[in-house]
């Protein structure tokens, strides 16, 4: 467990690099905003302070999720990674909310753009800042399972692309002179960052809301338990739930009643430990009942089948 903090704890530098990287960005794309006057590039500015924030969110919740378990939080605080995934995902609708009303207001009063060459140079070295932080937050992500980390990669990523839009409606504005395209750009901007929000948060609540392990790794767990059948073993009322970077998973299992208790113990020891190198980061609890007994069986569908209007079976 004390690795595993040390583990979780190490990521609030990647945090910082988000914030480093969004302040730069915020910098850079407000220069190219003042340069040109462009409203595309004034919503990819106003999103690098959504960045920001996101990346502020996402040091405090590491930080907080890599504290130990205590008295009062049992299995630890790994679940307030979902608290940032779901804040930032927050800050993205609010962004594309304003986004879209200086869009309209540029609609109605077209200006001319000014110093488009520069403005555009400088916005796409905040581009490649942005890439090269999302690619690298991504990848430690994926390999630590932070939803946080994935989260704000996701966001930089979209505003990558985000970017990438912009910087070619202002290039088409300058070259058209068709001053309609930067602010209808910029409402396509906005409809892109709310799809962007609405998975962040919905990926957030799933989590909050303790939903299951994905399939391909509860068929990880059947695949393993499948040996187990094939020896006479048993099992039932398996449940999973994800919490930030640990895997829970529960379930119970039927051995032959003449056992002893020590044969039990160590062929319960050994499913244990076997799912959790199965698992990064897996707490494993099981519950051991006899196998010619019929009363095991009468939990088999614990609270999901009387949740759903059926009868345990």
């Amino acid at each position: 467990m004390a690795a595993e903090t040390m583990s979780r704890s190490a990521l609030t530098r990647y945090a910082w690099l988000s914030i480093a990287a969004a302040a730069a960005t915020i910098m850079l794309k407000g220069l190219a905003w003042w340069l040109t006057g462009s409203v595309g590039l004034l919503s990819d500015a106003i999103e690098s302070f959504v960045n920001l924030a996101g990346a502020l969110m996402a040091l405090w919740m590491l930080t907080l999720a890599a504290l130990p378990a205590d008295d009062d939080h049992a299995y630890g605080y790994s679940k307030a990674e979902y608290f940032s995934s779901a804040f930032e995902g927050f800050l993205i609708l609010l962004a594309a909310v304003s986004i879209g009303y200086a869009a309209i207001v540029r609609l109605l009063q077209p200006q001319p753009l000014e110093a488009v060459g520069v403005g555009l140079m400088v916005s796409v070295v905040a581009s490649v800042v942005n890439l090269a932080t999302a690619r690298t937050l991504m990848k430690v992500g994926k390999e630590h399972n932070s939803i946080t980390l994935e989260a704000d990669a996701q966001h930089l990523m979209t505003d990558v692309w985000t970017s990438a839009g912009v910087i070619a409606g202002v290039g088409l504005v300058w070259l058209s002179g068709w001053l309609w395209l930067d602010p209808a750009i910029a409402l396509l901007v906005a409809a892109n960052i709310v799809w962007t929000a609405w998975h962040l948060m919905r990926r957030s609540f799933a989590g909050l809301l303790d939903v299951s392990l994905p399939p391909d790794r509860l068929a990880q767990i059947e695949s393993l338990l499948a040996i187990y059948r094939q020896q006479g073993l048993d099992f039932h009322a398996l449940r999973t739930r994800q919490s930030g970077s640990r895997s829970f998973v529960s379930l119970h299992v039927l051995v032959p009643g003449n056992w002893t208790v020590q044969q039990g113990h160590d062929c319960v020891e050994r499913i244990e430990d076997e799912i959790r190198q199965c698992l990064l980061h897996a707490h494993v609890t099981t519950h051991l009942e006899p196998l010619e007994d019929p009363v095991s069986m009468r939990d088999q569908g614990l609270e999901r089948a009387i949740g759903s209007g059926k009868e345990p079976s």
